[in-house]
């Protein structure tokens, strides 16, 4: 039995979302939010339109592209993305994880769309993102935290593509670096991970091609107004403009100009993508050599790099429920106020998740691993299976 460590992690936060603040966060710095103020008021579209800036500034967005905020977290912003730019051709959806899986029941059965071609595989494989036929329009997500899978790259991608590509970047913004915005055509994510921001504001960032269909194209469904971009055939060019669908918490935005201000402090993508990096590395080894872990994310191309899923060995388990295993290995972390929500989605296989974005301290994810050895070790089946 391993001596139980006598060091905790400097922060608890190793969740997957709403994920842990950037270093140095305290929330008396928010003091300075427009709290009670108009977001119409020239200082509320001032504070809006910096938040766009500093958004487009890190994540190297083109500048011909255009950002909006939207309403409903990442999950509004893809949302807001299928309801107004699907319909006009065939769609092929590629699924590996809750939310992607989710994409697909949305399309088939809310939108009925009428030509549907999904690619889905089990959580911790990637679909053979080859198959995309440029004609069509395309759905996936970058970074599938509840299947510990991310793509590679764009690469599978045409650049000469008739159709357009939407991207659940919820868990890839501010951690993945985007590279090749030309492949990308509605990029969906929120303030709540790369950076730490609160939930419920989403961001879309639409490239010049899919604001032009916008304009050509009107689907034969109704949208919800929270999710309307067009007016009478028009493009609402204030949501484009640091002027919201609907009432956005400027406490929430002051907060997430501050994570973005320390973005920038650090030395934007690049940093925040070597932060990730170190941390991926440290969980990545550990799993990886341990004997009673194993990836859930078979291919090591393809394994997220922000959100490592992983599984207790069926050696280890010696024939016990490895759900109730991980139940209690996360509990007693939980309660010890080492880890708060280590267990991966409720919808994915019983497993660990760890968030690896670049809030996220290295040095406490070391710790960390000792005291999930530790807890394995405490927590192990009688009839384990020791070599």
């Amino acid at each position: 039995m391993p001596y139980k460590p006598s060091k905790i992690p400097s922060s608890p936060y190793f969740g997957s979302g709403p994920c842990k603040k950037h270093p140095g966060w305290k929330a008396s710095d928010l003091q300075s939010a427009l709290i009670g103020r108009s977001h119409r008021a020239p200082e509320g579209i001032a504070q809006i339109q910096r938040l766009l800036d500093l958004t487009r500034e890190i994540l190297a967005v083109p500048q011909d592209y255009t950002i909006a905020i939207v309403p409903g977290s990442g999950t509004g912003a893809v949302e807001t993305a299928l309801w107004n730019f699907l319909g006009s051709r065939p769609v092929d959806i590629f699924a590996w994880d809750v939310f992607g899986k989710l994409w697909v029941t949305d399309a088939i059965e809310q939108l009925s769309l009428p030509t549907v071609q999904t690619f889905v595989e089990n959580f911790g494989r990637l679909p053979d993102l080859t198959q995309y036929a440029g004609s069509h329009d395309c759905v996936f997500t970058f970074n599938g935290t509840s299947g510990g899978v991310m793509v590679p790259h764009l690469d599978w991608i045409p650049d000469d593509r008739q159709g357009l590509t939407i991207c659940d970047a919820t868990s890839s913004a501010f951690v993945i670096p985007i590279n090749d915005w030309h492949k990308l055509d509605i990029t969906c994510f929120s303030w709540q991970k790369g950076f730490g921001g609160e939930a419920a504001h989403g961001m879309i960032i639409v490239s010049p091609r899919a604001m032009q269909h916008l304009t050509q194209f009107q689907p034969s469904w109704p949208i919800p107004r929270l999710f309307r971009l067009t007016k009478a055939g028009e493009i609402i060019q204030s949501i484009f403009e640091a002027k919201t669908i609907n009432t956005p918490s400027m406490l929430c935005v002051e907060d997430a100009i501050q994570g973005l201000d320390w973005a920038v402090s650090i030395g934007g993508k690049k940093a925040l993508w070597q932060r990730v990096k170190c941390n991926f590395d440290v969980i990545d080894k550990w799993v990886t050599n341990h004997p009673d872990l194993e990836h859930l994310a078979i291919v090591p191309e393809s394994r997220s790099k922000a959100s490592i899923c992983f599984n207790l060995t069926a050696a280890y388990c010696g024939g016990e429920n490895p759900g109730d295993l991980i139940t209690q290995i996360t509990t007693q972390l939980a309660d010890l106020g080492v880890a708060y929500d280590i267990k991966n989605h409720f919808l994915a296989p019983s497993s660990f998740r760890i968030w690896c974005g670049p809030t996220i301290e290295t040095a406490d994810l070391s710790i960390l691993t000792k005291w999930i050895d530790w807890s394995l070790e405490k927590m192990r089946p009688a009839t384990a299976f020791t070599n």
